[in-house]
């Protein structure tokens, strides 16, 4: 078994990312995805762990072992968003072709004007969802994101975007607080974004089926959607290649809740309905998808198929 995703090492180190900024920046896009491919071609062949994963993943949704040219191409394709993550917050959607499909059901969820909730995944890039923001400066998006799991890239995010930190509610610190932090936002109208696909070594989590097989999720974010009862909306920034995006956006719940009896059954049913369309979108854009671990048995409290115990008194304690 692999080790858990968190034990993994950051790719790459501080001067590493400070060296493809300065590259990207000062030469522009067109020579920065040139030296992308010795880059892929040194983690490629450095980081077996990803390699393996990757082929493992892409095996899953092509129906057949992978070749080493696909899984280049995988891993191609994270080093391409990363890459554009620093254009994207030094200059915005300046130089990017972006899509937007479903922007009226985010529009349906702000015009109560009490806020939303998107639930996002590691599929895809999170920072072309950030983009919109920009387009839509009155309403304010808040990210919950570990900072302390990549910390170079977190250091260079925020050298390149210095109010982004401000933006950034910290996963890392205790629930209580992220909690408080994420209902603040919302009582002020912001939309605030979760991803939903990663669990910490300490949360519970749920066994569904995903590809075929029981897959773990994190029953974090939807605890944390139910106790801020504002609209859901899952959101997904695809990448379509070259400088092509495009943005996702679908009406999920009008205000995530779970009745006083059956909350397990409820709360398996949000985490089964967004694993469905998370494998569908993984099925379309297999190379988008960027847990380069070992994501069906990453279980690091399970709490079992039927929600497990204790989920009613989780709920019960954060909302």
């Amino acid at each position: 078994m692999s080790a858990h995703w968190r034990h993994r090492p950051e790719g790459g180190g501080l001067f590493a990312l400070w060296l493809i900024r300065t590259i990207a920046l000062r030469c522009g896009r067109p020579v920065a995805r040139v030296v992308l491919y010795p880059v892929t071609l040194y983690f490629f062949l450095r980081r077996r762990p990803e390699r393996r994963s990757s082929r493992q993943f892409l095996q899953r949704v092509l129906g057949r072992p992978a070749t080493l040219r696909e899984v280049f191409r995988h891993l191609h394709a994270f080093a391409a968003i990363t890459l554009d993550r620093v254009f994207m917050l030094a200059r915005g959607e300046r130089g990017f072709a972006v899509q937007v499909e479903g922007l009226e059901r985010l529009h349906e969820a702000l015009d109560e004007g009490r806020g939303a909730v998107l639930i996002g995944s590691h599929h895809g890039s999170f920072e072309a969802l950030r983009m919109l923001s920009q387009r839509y400066p009155q309403v304010p998006l808040r990210v919950v994101l570990n900072k302390q799991q990549t910390p170079a890239m977190t250091a260079l995010l925020e050298a390149l975007a210095p109010d982004i930190g401000e933006r950034v509610i910290d996963g890392a610190q205790d629930p209580a607080s992220v909690v408080l932090a994420l209902g603040e936002a919302v009582r002020e109208g912001h939309m605030v974004a979760l991803l939903a696909d990663r669990g910490r070594p300490d949360e519970a989590m749920l066994k569904v089926p995903f590809f075929g097989e029981p897959a773990p999720f994190p029953l974090g974010p939807w605890l944390l959607a139910v106790s801020l009862r504002v609209p859901v909306v899952l959101c997904f920034g695809l990448y379509l290649g070259g400088n092509r995006y495009k943005l996702v956006f679908e009406s999920f719940a009008d205000t995530a809740m779970l009745p006083r009896r059956g909350r397990r059954e409820a709360v398996q049913a949000y985490v089964q309905a967004y694993a469905a369309r998370l494998e569908a979108l993984a099925r379309a854009y297999p190379y988008n998808w960027f847990n380069f671990y070992d994501f069906w048995h990453d279980t690091p409290r399970v709490a079992g198929t039927d929600a497990g115990a204790g989920v009613g008194d989780d709920v019960g304690a954060r909302a």
